[in-house]
């Protein structure tokens, strides 16, 4: 098996630059694709603020974040990433877009070996697969945020993963980056936010019906069930257009009446209400404090 040494990381909004940032600090060699110069920009902030938080808090060294840094390059261009032994797209949760971009990866990567993944938080593996002309390589690696904290990383492989791309991507999950691995078959939501959002959606509808204010939801989950933050807080958290997309994803594959976004979740992404990206959600956040 060849190991993986080099990984492209499309996208570099929260969750892209928390993957950059983990594969560099555990010293890949990481090239990140942003769509032009002020998303490179951006991203390399957000790279650079989560690492001097990491030194701030004494859990990085200085010279280690520097070291970091050094292994991180930046690309407006996929083409690019042609010389890369794994891709990982990170780009927003719209199955259109992932597709489009799981098409160029195939055609760009040059190498045979080569995988891609993608931090899918909803869309089977096999729609992203079939894009390509090598879906046996394709597999979904799903991180959680913030990245470089949360070790948990859920691993799906599609019907036609092939087992040699299943056993290298397991072992640069678990061994490369020191992650904690759960494997899901292939259906929308995976583990994680089969669980999750259906729970979340319980929260909205119960606060979009009156039935009781958005922190006593969020109370009686944190102290009544040890819960370490409420339903709705949560949904801030990940960001209601990633929670609505999700929702959206598990509804049109088992099409089950409890797992339709409730309007109200609808209305306040068309709003831009996203949540702590936004500064405004369920609750609001002071300025700076939105990221």
């Amino acid at each position: 098996m060849t190991d993986v040494r080099a990984v492209g990381v499309v996208g570099c909004g929260l969750m892209g630059a928390g993957i950059a940032e983990l594969c560099a600090r555990k010293g890949l060699d990481t090239l990140v694709h942003e769509v032009d110069a002020r998303a490179v920009e951006a991203g390399r902030d957000r790279i650079g603020s989560s690492l001097a938080r990491a030194v701030e808090r004494g859990k990085l060294a200085a010279d280690e974040r520097d070291a970091t840094l050094k292994r991180v390059a930046f690309t407006t261009d996929l083409a690019d990433l042609a010389d890369r032994d794994l891709a990982i797209e990170a780009v927003p949760e719209d199955e259109e877009l992932k597709l489009r971009v799981f098409a160029v990866l195939d055609r760009t990567m040059v190498r045979p070996d080569a995988l891609l993944a993608s931090n899918t938080s909803s869309i089977p593996i096999m729609k992203l697969a079939a894009a390509t002309s090598r879906p046996g390589q394709v597999v979904g690696l799903h991180f959680f945020n913030p990245v470089p904290v949360l070790d948990l990383v859920e691993l799906v492989p599609s019907l036609v993963t092939a087992d040699e791309a299943w056993e290298r991507i397991h072992a640069f999950a678990a061994e490369t980056l020191g992650r904690h691995v759960i494997v899901s078959q292939d259906r929308a939501g995976f583990v994680v936010n089969s669980l999750l959002i259906p729970y979340i959606v319980a929260a909205v509808r119960m606060f979009e019906s009156g039935f009781a204010a958005a922190h006593d939801i969020d109370d009686g989950m944190v102290r009544g069930c040890a819960h370490p933050m409420g339903p709705l807080r949560l949904a801030d958290h990940i960001g209601l257009d990633t929670t609505l997309a999700v929702a959206e994803s598990l509804y049109a594959e088992f099409r089950e009446p409890h797992l339709a976004p409730p309007a109200l979740l609808q209305r306040m992404v068309q709003a831009g209400h996203l949540g702590r990206k936004t500064g405004i959600g369920f609750y609001r956040y002071p300025a700076g404090k939105a990221a």
